[in-house]
């Protein structure tokens, strides 16, 4: 039975039938006249209908062969960002990204200056890789202290960022075949590294703290699960901080069927005061890596990754097939940095414009479900009753405001995924944030009736 408006209704439950997998992508859809003649209504209401749809990149229409539920984006999952044209007036709250003053652009034009008056020749014209980062490694160990993680430089493998480092501590941890379990919803980009490396993977049952220790046991026990891919330290897509008790508990388990653990530390020590790392608890088989482009600034990609100590001339050798050697420019700026304070004084920064931004979250957002660190780059908004991800994520660019799906995170589970969006919070300006986030608030306390179904 079709609700007012007919056309709205009707394209409501086709978008509903797609969410679900009823229709699937390539499936062909009844012509206007047929499935006007099926329901009762007229050609027009189901024009509108489709019209809406391919607005809304749902389906599409080709001339001559029909209508057509049109493909998911690769990976089977949207991007966890929305692609804005620089013009368009668009709130950017789906890039995860820190807040950027000009004090980055001062401090890092300072710093190349300096570096053109006393530049290292082995940062400049080294093949060696270990010659070359030995002394970026000293400075790295020194960082990772700020992380509560205290370890030897000779266990420290600078790298071009955190990807590079996951990539590496995954060639490394893993065997092709062998099984990757994670939390129901990660890293965007780990279910296509698992499989560009012929890994498995799986997503485990998850509460307010992360993976629950019973599903991670009984993924081992059951599934032989070889290396546990973690974000414990809020920097996961739903915001979740796992205590001591849960980390200590994952580790008695890695550790009683020999499972490896990669932990994920993307924002460094954004949060003061939190736990430590899973890699100060099980340093013997924790793949552990932290970076700068979450903490302190975009382009400096540079990230430290900590390995096992039996481990390392095996990470070693990865990292020069597929790096060679971290590009010594930026780890000698990020070394500087790190020596000179810089580091220090753009982390404390951050800090303090991340908990002003917080805690504008945390008024505007009052009553909703939403979770989120005092310090964090962005809060998960699990969406209410009746709002299905995407309808949300359509509609609140209809009102000028850019969020990500969680679909976008989705790791292969057994039970359905929760649903919601992630709202970060470092890239538009205070102001903009602001309105954006009485958009997302308007939003989620009405009932979902998306624009983007609308003419």
């Amino acid at each position: 039975m079709l609700g007012r408006p007919a056309y709205r209704s009707l394209a409501q439950i086709i978008s509903g039938a797609i969410a679900a997998g009823e229709l699937r992508p390539g499936d062909r859809l009844p012509t206007h006249r047929d499935l006007a003649f099926q329901l009762g209504v007229s050609v027009q209401t189901v024009s509108r209908a489709y019209d809406a749809l391919i607005r809304a990149d749902v389906i599409s229409g080709e001339v001559g062969r029909g209508t057509f539920v049109k493909p998911m984006q690769p990976e089977g999952r949207p991007p966890p960002y929305q692609r804005i044209d620089r013009d368009e007036p668009i709130i950017d709250c789906s890039m995860l990204t820190p807040v950027i003053g000009e004090l980055h652009e001062r401090a890092f034009a300072e710093t190349l200056a300096k570096m053109a008056a006393d530049m290292p020749a082995e940062a400049l014209y080294s093949f060696r890789p270990r010659l070359t980062m030995e002394r970026h490694a000293e400075r790295g160990a020194e960082w990772l202290a700020n992380c509560g993680l205290r370890t030897r430089p000779d266990l420290v493998l600078p790298t071009n960022g955190n990807t590079p480092a996951m990539t590496i501590a995954l060639m490394t941890a893993a065997n092709p075949g062998d099984l990757v379990v994670t939390e129901a919803k990660s890293h965007h980009t780990l279910k296509a590294q698992t499989r560009y490396l012929g890994l498995r993977i799986v997503g485990l049952r998850c509460d307010d703290e992360g993976i629950v220790p019973e599903a991670f046991d009984d993924a081992c026990v059951r599934k032989s699960a070889r290396i546990l891919y973690v974000l414990p330290a809020g920097n996961g897509p739903r915001a979740c901080v796992m205590g001591p008790e849960r980390r200590a508990a994952l580790v008695g388990i890695a550790r009683r069927h020999d499972v490896a653990i990669i932990e994920n530390d993307a924002w460094g020590p954004l949060e003061p005061g939190r736990p430590s790392p899973i890699a100060a608890l099980a340093p013997e088989r924790t793949f552990y890596f932290t970076g700068f482009t979450k903490s302190l600034l975009p382009g400096l990609r540079i990230a430290y990754l900590v390995v096992p100590e039996d481990q390392f001339t095996s990470a070693l050798g990865r990292h020069m097939v597929t790096n060679w050697m971290a590009t010594g420019m930026v780890a000698e700026v990020a070394s500087r940095w790190i020596a000179d304070g810089t580091a220090d004084n753009l982390l404390q920064w951050q800090r303090r414009v991340l908990a002003r931004r917080n805690r504008l979250a945390v008024t505007l957002l009052a009553g909703l479900p939403v979770r989120g660190g005092s310090y964090g780059l962005h809060r998960w908004l699990r969406l209410p009753e009746g709002w299905q991800e995407q309808a949300f994520v359509n509609a609140a660019r209809q009102r000028g405001v850019a969020v990500a799906p969680g679909s976008a995170f989705d790791i292969a589970m057994d039970q359905p995924p929760e649903l919601g969006v992630r709202i970060c919070l470092g890239a538009p300006s205070e102001e903009a944030l602001e309105e954006g986030l009485r958009t997302i608030a308007r939003l989620t306390r009405n009932r979902p009736e998306p624009d983007f179904l609308t003419i």
